[in-house]
């Protein structure tokens, strides 16, 4: 049973910097693909970023490029999302989505597990 479990979000100023963290357990985490999505208020689930199972690729959508940082601590079993320059845009439940199949480098087809989300609420 893969278990995803986020914590680091919050309330945060316009400008300001927050690191999400994704704990991962029930099979080996290294050989998989790691990503954040998220949810704001009255929109559908939108990827934000992802590092393929390897470290080898980091993929980021364009409205978080130069402003957000994916990484992965196999050694704790764990994905980050360092988030900085934070705006109203960025208020969201955020998502850690683990890859259903091993070995990906690019989106998986076969989908993600899923944790339960946490907030991230920037404010002006």
């Amino acid at each position: 049973q893969v278990q995803l479990v986020e914590s680091g979000g919050g309330l945060v100023q316009a400008g300001g910097s927050l690191r999400l963290s994704c704990a991962a357990s029930g099979r080996t985490f290294s050989a998989y693909g790691m990503a954040w999505f998220r949810r704001a208020p009255g929109k559908e689930r939108e990827f934000v970023a992802r590092m393929a199972w390897n470290g080898s690729r980091t993929y980021y959508a364009d409205s978080v490029k130069g402003r957000f940082t994916i990484s992965r601590d196999n050694a704790k079993n764990s994905v980050y999302l360092q988030m900085s320059n934070l705006n109203s845009e960025d208020t969201a439940v955020y998502y850690c989505a683990a890859d259903r199949v091993p070995w990906k480098v690019i989106d998986p087809t076969e989908g993600y597990y899923w944790g339960q989300g946490t907030q991230v609420t920037v404010s002006s």
